[in-house]
């Protein structure tokens, strides 16, 4: 696709699906700023944002705050708790319906997600003359989204570029370390290093969701 400066950009990150990617593959974090920046590329950024899940024991609010110096806009939503035991976290409808609420907006659509739930969303976009672009893992993306959109970028080709966390075999000699200064840099917070749930794991309420949705995504890559 051609692309030009004067082109606005919206960008909608799926967060769970990009933090446990990069977490089950590769054993790192994401670098979210460098996301956003590469989605823009040099065109008119009008809106960034990242689909969030709260749960009560606010052990994700410091990751929250990363993402928002980063100039990244949250749509936070509460871990649902049902009797019978089960936990919901599911953005997939809000994240589509902003997209279809901001498209008079937008001429470029980028979803960071591998996600094929999307793949109507993508048709719908498209439909009414905006292009798509996605940006994830090719590990955990959908084969049919992929060839649905007029896009995509498989992050895990420039690993350096989009992960950051220890390198195989130096993981326990840096597990107990703050972030190195070029992490700090890369995700936007200069010297203030706080025990962001960035650099460790997410509450544990939330696996259970997350491996669902994993789960489901690799069943439909192929």
């Amino acid at each position: 696709m051609i692309r030009h400066p004067d082109q606005r950009v919206g960008v909608f990150i799926d967060t769970q699906n990009m933090y446990y990617s990069a977490r089950n593959i590769f054993g790192k974090k994401v670098n979210f700023k460098n996301i956003v920046g590469d989605a823009a590329d040099g065109r008119r950024l009008i809106r960034a944002l990242a689909y969030v899940v709260k749960t009560k024991t606010a052990e994700e609010t410091p990751f929250f705050e990363a993402l928002k110096k980063m100039g990244i806009e949250l749509r936070e939503k509460e871990l649902m708790e049902y009797l019978s035991g089960q936990k919901k976290a599911d953005w997939d409808v809000g994240l589509a319906v902003d997209v279809i609420r901001m498209l008079d907006m937008l001429d470029v659509v980028v979803l960071v997600s591998g996600d094929g739930d999307f793949i109507p969303l993508v048709q719908y976009a498209q439909s009414r003359g905006r292009f798509v672009e996605v940006m994830a893992f090719r590990e955990t993306t959908n084969s049919k989204l992929i060839e649905a959109v007029d896009s995509y970028v498989n992050l895990s080709e420039n690993r350096r570029r989009y992960l950051i966390g220890p390198t195989p075999g130096v993981r326990a000699a840096t597990e107990l370390q703050p972030p190195e200064p070029d992490d700090e840099d890369e995700l936007g917070l200069g010297g203030d290093k706080q025990p962001a749930a960035f650099f460790t794991e997410l509450p544990e309420e939330l696996e259970d969701e997350a491996q669902q949705t994993e789960s489901r995504t690799r069943r439909l890559e192929f």
